[in-house]
């Protein structure tokens, strides 16, 4: 989430720096962004408590189709006529940092969601549904 959010600002800095976005178009592109943090939180929140369905939607919202968006621009320029050593030689700093916290963003909801399958978290929501279950309803 840290890493988003870092992303965020600086893409909000290289937009306002070269003029190549307006404050109606930022404002929006904000407000989304706010709106996938949030209901990544209140998924979050939920999975903590031991939900399933919520460890699946992270793993396909974030996990899948985050990680899609977060890739597909840097796949299309390297298919294109751009090569890697192109593109580093022609980066501004702040495009290689922009492309450092990428990296780290994309490695960090990978490792997440590994980390949400690996036998102690299958443990964890198999004890969380079997606690659930032993709860006598209202």
């Amino acid at each position: 989430m840290a890493a988003g959010a870092f992303e965020t600002v600086l893409t909000v800095g290289r937009m306002v720096a070269d003029g190549s976005g307006s404050v109606p178009g930022i404002a929006v592109g904000l407000l989304l962004r706010l709106a996938v943090f949030t209901a990544a939180l209140l998924v979050a929140a939920r999975m903590r408590r031991g939900r399933a369905w919520a460890r699946v939607t992270l793993a396909l919202g974030l996990g899948v189709v985050g990680t899609a968006s977060m890739v597909v621009e840097p796949l299309r320029a390297l298919a294109g006529d751009e090569t890697l050593r192109t593109a580093l030689a022609e980066a501004s700093a702040l495009d290689l940092v922009f492309g450092a916290s990428r990296t780290l963003h994309v490695t960090a909801v990978l490792t997440a969601v590994v980390l949400m399958f690996l036998p102690a978290a299958n443990a964890y929501f198999s004890a969380a549904r079997m606690a659930g279950a032993a709860e006598p309803s209202s």
